[in-house]
């Protein structure tokens, strides 16, 4: 199988990776041809124009994730066996893939890590299931990949509290941290500053993409304010009450 990869970034370069051994040719396209010819360099693939008519048996979509459902459009009829994605969201994406690619097998691959932290685990909607689809599957799970099943509605519900309200939780605290002298650090405190930096190194255009796909910040932001405003007694009701 031949593969295009729409979308030259980290998250299309770790998928032109992963299946690149298994596959005849892996070539990419994006909005930015040199971010392309430089995916193409390190992965060893090729180029072809983002509005060019070049198909391939394989097509992965891999822009930001407010981008994916029009990109879906634009590039369905390049795929001649299975059109994938790996947007963060799935709802959006597998209805795309269902209207615009009825005729070819169908995928939304969401990789729960960034491509530093691979391999790791991977949500997986089978909009419609084929030998092409069955072997990216095998092919991702080879490279020490744990691919599990869900529901675009299971997923998404999911990701407002695993990426918004976790992400708007890290942003507050990273917003409201006051430096410290080194020796005043407790652990709590020095594993959540190191969960912080690590939040902090990600690209922040990924993380408002999140914010504005997922409902969860605002109830973040009650919570601490109800922290806030507790006294003593509730402050205690409040403690007990999360940890139960």
């Amino acid at each position: 199988m031949d593969v295009l990869v729409v979308g030259a970034g980290e998250m299309g370069r770790w998928f032109a990776r992963s299946v690149g051994a298994a596959a005849d040719g892996v070539a990419f396209a994006d909005v930015d041809r040199a971010a392309a010819e430089v995916a193409a360099a390190e992965v060893g693939g090729d180029v072809v124009a983002l509005d060019g008519e070049e198909r391939a048996d394989v097509v992965c979509v891999a822009v930001p994730m407010r981008l994916t459902a029009a990109a879906i459009a634009d590039h369905a009829g390049r795929a001649r066996e299975a059109l994938v994605d790996l947007s963060g969201a799935m709802a959006g994406p597998v209805a795309a893939m269902a209207e615009h690619a009825p005729d070819v097998e169908r995928a939304s691959f969401h990789p729960l890590f960034g491509p530093g932290n691979a391999p790791g685990r991977i949500a997986a909607v089978t909009g419609a299931d084929g030998p092409t689809v069955e072997r990216l599957r095998g092919v991702l799970a080879d490279a020490g990949n744990d691919l599990f099943e869900t529901t675009p509605e299971e997923h998404d519900t999911a990701m407002e509290t695993v990426q918004a309200r976790t992400h708007a939780a890290l942003l507050a605290f990273a917003l409201a941290d006051e430096d410290v002298p080194e020796p005043f650090g407790t652990p709590i405190y020095d594993r959540l500053e190191s969960l912080v930096a690590e939040f902090l190194s990600g690209t922040p255009r990924v993380y408002a993409d999140v914010q504005t796909t997922f409902e969860g910040a605002e109830d973040v932001a009650a919570a601490a304010e109800r922290v806030a405003q507790a006294d003593h007694e509730t402050f205690e009701e409040l403690y007990r009450s999360a940890s139960e």
